[in-house]
């Protein structure tokens, strides 16, 4: 047998096991082997982590000035760049994701650092107009304290990339739980974090489950803030933890996300934004378009064009150069997208492509390019979010017809608008209730874009210029500004 690779939590600087010596095993996707042996924090170890981090919070770190952060955040930027290939292999390992995406995501990721590095000492309070006499009022930002991130396995370098470099821009420290699904890529970066010379304890991270790991993290009366990835049920678990400590909280969940595609809209882009949007990833990402809403007098045409598409997707091996989609992160994903795609079907569903395991591997997670025709978008698998490749398609008739349809959805991250009129792009983009729309474009992230939903997609937003006061607290400062005395405190006047 192969001997397993080991990993130790990051906690203060050290690197730990956990206080119980328990490890648990993470799977390699393609074959469904163990590869590598984790900690299983404790809730001792989860105070270490948190007390650590309060301790550097209450040391120098949010005394440092805010450009002097800034550099530390481009020392994280640079030791990306120059990990980016051993960062893309270990994700790929431990998660299925191509290679060729996970090396280019590290090295992109980077961006962000230097974006939140360039921020740093950018954020500003203001003067406010007191109706007072010989009073002067300033608001001021300062750093909220302790955070606790917690990250999913899939886009997991963009997903801490979005907490973790705002939240130091402004002189919090941190505490990262990683999912205990494929939790190895976030030790090999908190490698580049000690590389990168952050000061210990002001970037922790440890491995565990929902219990007891994360539910005393996020109940731990040290911890100021909550940012959670995830999905929706887990994220109700972390509200009503966070009565505990009263903690802040923002939640990026999960998506189900609608397309429209108009009759007069370039098919070719179209079709390339629609497999980009639901097989890129094996459609493992929470923004993927699952749900496709084909105008009427394109229908047919448009259907056969894209399951022609689909047909041609490569499936193999992650780590090969020449896969398109390799396999899903693990077997809950794939039992779960089976059961769906069963109950589709028993209620009328019309399978294109796809729909059962594929052959590659007798071991791996592989599911292929999966289209199924649905009469309503409340079958199973169009309502459902299954987190793998399959694209649920309905027809639609007129403008109005398609809006309502997108927005009868619970959830509301991201949508796409398929149009050559762009005034229609406009109207609609802006009735779709998602935080979202792509109109003929699909699956962008950018350091300056804001990204997060509503309804169960979750409230606040991770990147963009805003997010980084959301890392913030507003605190007022009243002058008095006179050398006479205030008046008696009693007096009337």
């Amino acid at each position: 047998m192969t001997k397993l690779k080991e990993y130790k939590m990051f906690i203060d600087g050290s690197w730990v096991e956990s206080e119980s010596k328990k490890t648990f095993e993470t799977l390699n996707p393609e074959n469904n082997e163990p590869w590598a042996k984790v900690p299983e924090a404790s809730t001792k170890d989860v105070d270490l982590a948190v007390k650590a981090a309060q301790k550097a919070f209450e040391g120098d770190w949010p005394k440092i000035l805010p450009r002097e952060r800034g550099k530390f955040l481009r020392a994280i930027g640079n030791q990306l760049r120059e990990n980016a290939e051993l960062l893309g292999k270990v994700e790929t390992i431990d998660t299925g994701k191509l290679f060729r995406e996970t090396n280019k995501q590290a090295n992109y990721i980077a961006e962000y650092y230097d974006y939140y590095a360039g921020l740093a000492d950018k954020v500003e309070g203001t003067v406010l107009p007191i109706d007072k006499p010989n009073i002067q009022a300033i608001t001021t930002r300062i750093p909220i304290g302790v955070i606790a991130a917690i990250v999913p396995w899939n886009s997991q370098m963009f997903l801490t990339a979005t907490k973790l470099a705002p939240a130091l821009a402004m002189g919090n420290t941190v505490v990262i739980k990683c999912s205990e699904l494929a939790p190895a890529t976030m030790f090999e970066f908190a490698k580049l974090i000690e590389k990168a010379g952050i000061p210990k304890g002001v970037v922790n991270v440890i491995s565990g489950f929902g219990e007891p790991c994360g539910k005393a993290l996020t109940s731990h009366d040290l911890v100021e803030k909550v940012a959670f990835t995830g999905g929706p049920e887990t994220a109700r678990h972390i509200i009503r933890n966070s009565a505990e400590n009263l903690s802040e909280v923002s939640l990026e969940l999960g998506g189900k996300s609608p397309v429209a595609v108009f009759e007069d809209a370039n098919q070719e882009n179209a079709i390339n934004g629609i497999t980009a949007g639901i097989f890129g990833a094996t459609g493992q990402s929470c923004i993927a378009g699952s749900r496709l809403y084909i105008q009427k007098g394109i229908y047919n045409e448009f259907l056969e064009k894209l399951t022609t598409r689909a047909n041609k997707i490569k499936i193999g091996a992650p780590m090969d150069a020449e896969t398109e989609m390799g396999p899903l992160s693990n077997y809950k994903q794939l039992e779960n997208i089976e059961k769906n795609i069963k109950l589709t079907v028993e209620q009328g569903g019309k399978i294109k492509c796809g729909g059962k395991r594929h052959s590659f591997s007798n071991k791996g997670y592989y599911f292929p390019p999966t289209i199924i025709e649905c009469d309503n978008h409340n079958l199973p698998s169009a309502e459902n979010e299954l987190f793998g490749p399959v694209l649920s398609v309905m027809k639609f008739d007129s403008e109005e017809e398609v809006i309502k349809k997108m927005n009868d959805n619970k959830y509301g991250l991201s949508s796409g608008v398929y149009t050559k009129d762009l005034a229609r792009g406009l109207r609609v983009s802006k009735a779709i209730r998602a935080g979202i729309t792509f109109v003929n474009t699909y699956r962008l992230i950018s350091p300056s874009a804001p990204f997060g939903g509503i309804k169960d997609s979750g409230y606040g937003k991770e990147a963009g210029i805003d997010s980084i006061k959301d890392y913030t607290r507003v605190k007022t400062t009243w002058f008095y500004t006179s050398d006479e005395p205030t008046l008696d405190p009693f007096s009337m006047r």
